[in-house]
C-alpha cells in the first residue's frame, strides 16, 4: 500500500512537472511575452520586501516595479541560492512620472547561455515592440558583476 501510494506521488509529481515544462515558452521573445501576458505576471508577487514603485538605477529607470514567478520567489525566500529553471523575473521600468517605459525580463533556462548565467534576457516596449532579447551583451557585462548572486543585483538570493 505505502509502494503504491510513494508511486502514484511520484508519477504525479513527474507528469506535473512535464507538463509545466511543456507549458513555458522557448527563448523567444514574442513567446515569452505571450506567456508573460496569458499568466497575467502582474498578478505574480512582487520581490520579496520591495514595493511597487521603488526607487530605480540606470538603465531601468527611475521607479520600478519587479514581479517573480512562484518558483523564483520560493527560492528566493528560502535564499535557495539561486533562481530554478523555467523561472521569471519581470521588472517594470517607469519614468520619474510613473509612465511605464519598458519591460525587462529574466528567464532561466538551464544550458541556454552559460556564460550568462543561464538567463535569457529580454527588454519590451508596453506596446510589445522587442528592443533587446536573447544573450544581450549590455545585459550580461553589466549583471556579471554580480554573477555570484545568480546574476542579480535587486537582492540576495543565497
Amino acid at each position: 500500500m505505502v509502494l503504491r501510494l510513494s508511486l502514484t506521488v511520484a508519477l504525479t509529481l513527474m507528469l506535473s512537472t512535464s507538463v509545466f515544462a511543456a507549458n513555458l515558452p522557448d527563448t523567444n521573445g514574442k513567446a515569452v511575452i505571450e506567456y508573460l501576458n496569458k499568466t497575467d505576471y502582474q498578478g505574480w508577487q512582487l520581490w520579496p520586501g520591495k514595493n511597487k514603485l521603488y526607487k530605480g538605477t540606470h538603465p531601468h529607470g527611475a521607479l520600478l516595479t519587479t514581479y517573480v514567478s512562484s518558483g523564483a520567489y520560493k527560492a528566493i525566500e528560502g535564499k535557495a541560492g539561486g533562481i530554478p529553471n523555467g523561472e521569471f523575473i519581470v521588472k517594470e521600468n517607469y519614468t520619474p512620472e510613473k509612465k511605464l517605459a519598458a519591460v525587462t525580463v529574466m528567464y532561466k533556462q538551464q544550458g541556454y547561455s552559460p556564460d550568462g548565467g543561464d538567463w535569457y534576457w529580454l527588454k519590451y516596449a508596453p506596446d510589445g515592440t522587442i528592443d533587446k532579447e536573447g544573450k544581450v551583451d549590455g545585459c550580461i557585462g553589466c549583471h556579471r558583476a554580480v554573477k555570484n548572486n545568480d546574476w542579480l543585483f535587486i537582492g540576495p538570493v543565497k
